[in-house]
């Protein structure tokens, strides 16, 4: 019961998409509610973590020929992409810890994908610069990501596929906002596509 506070108006629920959303959510309650309806097939979280693996297998099975484990090609992209150029920048955008990405990049570094060296503008900083061994492998790595994802989005319409990104969108917004605005904030400065099928930018 809502207590304290006056139902939202059909008319300016219309008006602010985020009152529409609330009162939805108001009136229908919580899809969750027993054991029945939070297992396998039907929990969405088991089903995101399942898709998740599937599409990283997909990945790492292209990568594997070049001598790169999931964890070992995700930097490479993010540095690759310049969304990052220093240990500490790549692990925060990898949403991994900095220890194990420093050991991370130690490896990448021994295998000739990358190299470190001081910042021009304080020496203190290091950064990180892909060599060209490592600029052939971003190179190789985005088709493969855009294969991976078309490969489970077989059989989508394009519409039905920015219905799925929106959505998602909007878990990560209710769940995480602060990630949700930088990853929205990188969106709106990025001129590429990631899904080939699609070159309009998702819904938001």
């Amino acid at each position: 019961m809502n207590k304290g506070k006056h139902p939202v108006s059909p008319e300016a629920a219309k008006q602010d998409p985020a009152l529409e959303s609330n009162a939805i959510s108001e009136a229908c309650g919580p899809f969750y509610t027993n054991a029945a309806n939070n297992r396998g097939l039907k929990n969405i979280g088991y089903l995101i973590r399942l898709n998740f693996h599937s599409i990283s297998q997909m990945i790492e099975a292209e990568m594997e020929p070049l001598g790169l484990t999931a964890s070992q090609w995700h930097p490479i992209a993010i540095i690759g992409l310049e969304k990052a150029n220093t240990p500490a920048s790549v692990a925060r955008t990898a949403e991994v810890d900095t220890g194990a990405m420093t050991r991370t990049l130690d490896r990448l570094e021994k295998k000739g994908f990358l190299k470190r060296h001081r910042s021009t503008n304080d020496r203190r900083v290091v950064e990180l610069e892909l060599t060209e061994k490592g600029h052939t492998v971003t190179e190789k790595l985005m088709p493969a990501v855009s294969r991976a994802l078309n490969a489970h989005l077989k059989g989508f319409t394009n519409e039905e596929t920015t219905l799925l990104i929106s959505f998602l969108q909007r878990m990560q917004q209710n769940g995480n906002t602060e990630t949700y605005e930088r990853l929205l904030k990188e969106l709106e400065n990025d001129d590429g596509c990631v899904l080939s099928c699609n070159n309009n930018r998702p819904a938001t």
